[in-house]
């Protein structure tokens, strides 16, 4: 199933894409997607509600598609999980995953604008799968169990100021946590409709120039890993979302690095998750 959010900021309504691209309301199972409908049973509800014929149908266009997701609890990332991305970036291979955390206020929709921080000279952009979370993972026995508690995939587009994540301190955190920095979306496609996590093509284009190409086949770590791996360390509620890395292609892995400027525009796509495309703006 691909469940979505529609509507203005703020003031989404939950849906899911049905055949032939038809939107149905959700709001007879749920208020909200979010990580509370998540643990209690909200897909399966979805699923009779649906074979009931009690969803509504909504407009299908000139409708603004948020986050699919409202409220994470936690972004957590991870960094360098692409060989390809290391080496252009003159990093080592990892050892281990590389954790760091989002802001989660970050989180806009996949259509929306982002803004370009004041005083940024290197905004750059990055591809990902993002895996969210749909049962608790704590201390998990092993990396096959980790699946189980995956709720869905979507698109993220972890967008990153270059300088202020490397230069200005020891710690990513202030390039990764600018406003609207992770266009997330458009939907949260459920694990049986996507299914090999590591068979998925990521995609990017800027200004209409191919930039990314890769493939999670080529993750360091993959998404059962990483989830396992994390539970050991944090507990994964659910609503929230984990950032997989991104392969090469980055702006800062670039000859000439052409960083985002206001005015550019980014399309990004991941293999049954759809697309999402970004506008960039002075802030």
């Amino acid at each position: 199933m691909k469940r979505l959010r529609v509507g203005p900021a703020g003031q989404e309504i939950p849906a899911l894409m049905a055949g032939n691209g038809r939107l149905l309301d959700l709001s007879p199972v749920t208020g909200e997607i979010d990580g509370r409908f998540l643990a209690d049973g909200g897909v399966a509800r979805v699923r009779s509600a649906l074979e009931q014929g009690r969803l509504p149908e909504l407009a299908s266009t000139g409708q603004r598609i948020g986050a699919p997701l409202a409220r994470p609890g936690k972004v957590v990332c991870i960094g360098l999980n692409y060989r390809d991305h290391a080496r252009e970036t003159n990093a080592a291979v990892p050892t281990r995953p590389v954790v760091f955390m989002k802001d989660p206020s970050t989180v806009v929709g996949p259509y929306d604008q982002v803004l370009i921080p004041r005083g940024s000279v290197k905004t750059d952009w990055e591809v990902e799968l993002a895996v969210v979370i749909g049962r608790r993972a704590r201390y998990l026995d092993s990396p096959e169990e980790a699946l189980t508690c995956v709720a869905g995939y979507t698109i993220s587009n972890d967008v990153s100021e270059r300088e202020f994540q490397l230069e200005y301190s020891g710690q990513w955190d202030l390039g990764k946590s600018c406003e609207t920095f992770h266009p997330l979306g458009p939907w949260l496609v459920t694990p049986d409709e996507v299914g090999d996590p590591q068979k998925l093509l990521l995609t990017t284009r800027v200004n209409g120039t191919p930039r990314q190409h890769g493939t999670t086949g080529d993750m360091i770590f993959g998404v059962a890993h990483l989830l396992w791996y994390l539970s050991q360390y944090l507990v994964l509620e659910p609503g929230n979302v984990v950032n997989t890395g991104t392969p090469a292609g980055v702006a800062l892995g670039l000859p000439d690095q052409p960083y985002l400027r206001p005015g550019d525009t980014v399309v990004l796509g991941v293999d049954g998750l759809g697309s999402q495309q970004q506008t960039f703006a002075a802030a």
